[in-house]
């Protein structure tokens, strides 16, 4: 499946930031971000150029990332972003612990509660990755590829948000039938915004 990525390219560039976290394991000399967003590229479609969100322990695009801090609103971080750390295999946060990100056995992507690693039996912990873009290029792609998925789709529910599922035929998705679903490419966004965010939920 192809995206014109041609569209998203020059509105992002001015504004992303980059990251001087470099890692020798990515060609081409590039940068692993220490952490980054996520936005949704399929031209001509409902979710082009929305944003990855957590909330509910779920991932949209579009709509409100929801977090919590317990400290007092003055000290607490902004944490209005979805943000991802590393290769995208967690969420980058301040909790003790962190908070991991997972496929469920629905096929839909997830992220498990601060203080808790617990997840239902027969999840998915990636692989998740981090694909530098084009030699020069600030973009990178959010991958996975676990359970032979090419990525991830969108797919509607009942309240108009598009909740975020690997992309698999067989997933279990809100309308029950993942022809429903939009594929997307999932364009990473370098961020500087590292743990901005006490914890998602």
């Amino acid at each position: 499946m192809k995206f014109a990525l041609a569209s998203l390219l020059p509105l992002l560039a001015a504004a992303a930031p980059t990251s001087n976290n470099a890692s020798s394991d990515l060609p081409n000399g590039a940068e692993q971000p220490a952490a980054f967003t996520v936005m949704a590229a399929r031209s001509a479609s409902p979710i082009h150029f929305l944003p990855l969100t957590a909330s509910g322990q779920s991932f949209y695009l579009g709509g409100n990332t929801t977090t919590y801090c317990p400290l007092p609103a003055s000290q607490c971080p902004p944490g209005n972003t979805t943000v991802l750390a590393g290769n995208g295999g967690s969420l980058s946060v301040v909790v003790p612990g962190g908070q991991q990100i997972y496929v469920a056995p629905s096929g839909a992507l997830k992220f498990t509660q601060a203080h808790s690693a617990s997840t239902p039996p027969g999840s998915s912990y990636g692989p998740f990755e981090y694909v530098p873009g084009p030699e020069g290029s600030v973009f990178g792609h959010y991958m996975y590829s676990g359970w032979g998925a090419s990525g991830f789709m969108a797919c509607p529910t009942e309240n108009n948000r598009w909740q975020v599922f690997a992309a698999l035929g067989n997933a279990t998705v809100p309308t029950g039938n993942a022809d429903d679903c939009l594929g997307f490419s999932a364009i990473a966004v370098p961020s500087e915004a590292v743990g901005q965010t006490w914890q998602y939920i």
